[in-house]
């Protein structure tokens, strides 16, 4: 047993994938989460951590309410790109997309969601370069039975993967070999069937 921690092992906790829905008092804005958490049942208690470098984290503090939207199996990428890759501070979210309300005021995703909750804050855990906010849920809707977005479902088949590069290069037309290369020599001459470079044809 080794002294130093396997911090991959981490990556066995299962985590879902979630938007949290504020309202900064001027404009709506949304924010990918991955810790959200029932830590009570009496109260129905619920704990979301996150990034104090959000602009959510701070708007949260502020208004103390929020959504957590239950992101379902059938968010594709763009979901993450809108509320994952820009900041609220100067993007507006939904200029793409028509929110609902919920009763607290605040939009919830109108699809690719399966629940949303509405939670108000009671207590905040300061934890460096994260806070964690313990919230009292207000309110909540089961949306559809869709299957919950999980991180581990997210990487597999919503998260682009990169493409191997491709190999420039040139096949026999005759037998079949191949030859790799940016150009293929005049003068080259299959190594399998003997035939010259002018029945090759190039790999596309």
């Amino acid at each position: 047993m080794s002294n130093t921690p396997d911090l991959k092992a981490l990556f066995k906790i299962g985590y879902g994938l979630y938007v949290v829905t504020t309202n900064d008092g001027t404009k709506d804005n949304g924010l990918i989460v991955n810790t959200v958490m029932q830590v009570t049942s009496t109260p129905c208690r619920v704990a979301v951590t996150v990034n104090k470098s959000n602009y959510s984290h701070d708007t949260i503090k502020n208004t103390g309410k929020m959504n957590v939207n239950c992101l379902s199996t059938e968010a594709p990428f763009k979901v993450f790109e809108v509320f994952g890759f820009q900041s609220g501070r100067d993007t507006d979210k939904f200029k793409d997309c028509t929110p609902l309300r919920s009763a607290n005021g605040l939009v919830y995703l109108p699809k690719y969601i399966n629940a949303y909750i509405s939670l108000e804050v009671v207590q905040y855990v300061d934890l460096g370069t994260h806070g964690m906010f313990i919230c009292d849920v207000t309110d909540a809707e089961v949306i559809s039975d869709k299957e919950s977005m999980t991180y581990s479902y997210y990487h597999a088949n919503v998260k682009p993967q990169p493409q191997p590069a491709k190999k420039k290069g040139y096949v026999c037309t005759i037998c079949g070999y191949v030859y790799e290369g940016e150009t293929l020599p005049e003068d080259f001459v299959c190594p399998l069937c003997l035939h010259p470079a002018s029945d090759f044809e190039e790999i596309k």
